[in-house]
């Protein structure tokens, strides 16, 4: 279903309201109610137990109440439900059902490993919930078809937490493109740099495992193909990508099952001590005898199979071409986009750590003609990604806060993200271009 069909057609969404109950309405009015929002968190890792956890309850406790806590490992949820500071009921993963049906939320929170998030989003709606998922919504093109089809048929809604959207710099960029000085955009290059620090943590996690995560074209660049869709306004109609394991995983000499084990700690760059982070063993290095899960896992890994280095293009149904690299081992990390315009070009640069002195972390300039050109200098807001993290909670929690970009994310957003990175992968696969109608069907009348 086309965007700009997908947007006339929303308004039909008020008529419809009136055919489901109130629970299926909540996403769109907990910000007018009158009683707390009942939320229930299930995967107590780390974005879970602090962004959607303890720093949700620390900073929106006055709209929100954390009803539920469910996660397949029983002793890092109790450490979370001690860190988040809630009485909430816990529930392992086999007990979902009974989780929603005794403590009746109006809001599933999905922080669970990446694989699973379509699990949880589809038995929630089913359940007659709400919920808000952390990106990627899905890994796999089949996912994004279940959830399309659950939340058509049942009519509960999809949010879906994209806080690239809310930065400073995407503010000014999708003001600039609004306003037409560029006229038509014609393409984007859209550059990704992950720092030694950073980049590595993947691959020491279940990122690294494309089962696991979908690879890092799903997980972590599903972040920026949604800012391009959103930014643009436009849809993704072709696929096509390379990339490999060029650094990590097999492309060494030695290596070990984790880091805490390791023979090689004099001789390992990337060797990291985890017990150097109470929180991160409270988390996770005391809890492994429940489940297995090492998150100081060897980024020599041999089953590491997601691409670290990648370049991917995307035609758009607005003529738009865009070009995405990513590259997870450098010096410093930040990022690089640019917009070439009828009328001009946007560059951007983001940076997050270098090693060199900036004035300001966000640059951008606007270029008219050789002569001519504006700067922009911008900093980051203080609080999670940038202050973009409290944003998102804002627009779904704080009693009439407006959303004047369209920034809130349905599920449509959510997946034409995700399938941007599943296209990409399955091209690297096949070394075929992928069309993205091809992957999933859009019932006419689905307002998603």
């Amino acid at each position: 279903m086309k965007r700009r069909k997908f947007l006339k057609n929303s308004s039909k969404a008020v008529i419809a309201s009136a055919l489901f109950p109130v629970n299926a309405l909540a996403a769109n009015t907990v910000n007018t109610a009158s009683q707390k929002t009942k939320v229930a968190l299930v995967g107590t890792g780390s974005r879970g137990s602090a962004t959607w956890g303890k720093n949700l309850l620390d900073g929106y406790s006055q709209w929100v109440d954390m009803v539920g806590l469910c996660d397949i490992n029983p002793k890092r949820m109790e450490y979370a439900k001690s860190y988040i500071g809630t009485n909430a009921k816990t529930y392992q993963t086999g007990d979902f059902d009974r989780m929603i049906q005794e403590t009746q939320p109006d809001f599933v929170i999905v922080t669970t490993t990446d694989s699973f998030h379509v699990d949880y989003i589809v038995r929630s709606m089913e359940l007659g919930v709400n919920v808000i998922s952390e990106k990627p919504i899905a890994t796999e093109a089949g996912q994004c078809q279940r959830i399309v089809d659950t939340e058509h048929k049942t009519g509960r809604e999809v949010t879906v937490g994209f806080n690239m959207r809310f930065m400073n710099g995407s503010y000014e960029i999708k003001k600039i493109l609004n306003s037409g000085e560029l006229g038509r955009i014609l393409s984007i290059d859209f550059q990704e740099y992950l720092d030694q620090s950073h980049g590595a943590s993947y691959f020491r996690r279940w990122h690294g495992k494309i089962k696991y995560s979908g690879s890092l074209l799903v997980h972590k660049a599903s972040h920026h193909f949604d800012l391009v869709n959103w930014l643009i306004d436009a849809d993704p109609v072709e696929v096509q990508a390379m990339g490999k394991v060029a650094f990590y995983g097999h492309n060494h000499s030695f290596r070990s099952r984790n880091c805490r084990t390791c023979p090689f700690t004099d001789r390992c760059t990337y060797y990291w001590d985890m017990t150097e982070s109470k929180r991160m063993m409270d988390l996770y290095g005391n809890c492994e005898d429940a489940d297995g899960y090492f998150r100081d896992g060897c980024v020599w890994d041999n089953e590491i199979d997601s691409y670290d280095t990648s370049s991917v293009q995307v035609n758009y149904d607005n003529g738009t071409l865009l070009t995405y690299t990513m590259n997870t081992n450098l010096p410093y990390e930040g990022q690089y986009i640019c917009f070439t315009g009828e009328k001009g070009r946007l560059d951007v640069r983001l940076y997050n750590r270098q090693p060199w002195d900036e004035k300001a972390p966000i640059e951008i300039r606007l270029f008219k003609d050789m002569e001519t050109s504006k700067i922009f200098s911008l900093e980051h807001s203080t609080g999670g990604h940038g202050g973009a993290d409290e944003r998102v909670k804002d627009l779904i929690f704080k009693p009439d806060v407006k959303d004047e970009l369209g920034q809130r994310a349905g599920s449509r957003a959510g997946i034409m993200s995700s399938l941007i990175g599943i296209a990409a992968r399955q091209s690297i696969e096949t070394g075929s271009k992928v069309k993205v109608s091809d992957m999933v069907h859009f019932p006419t009348t689905w307002e998603g």
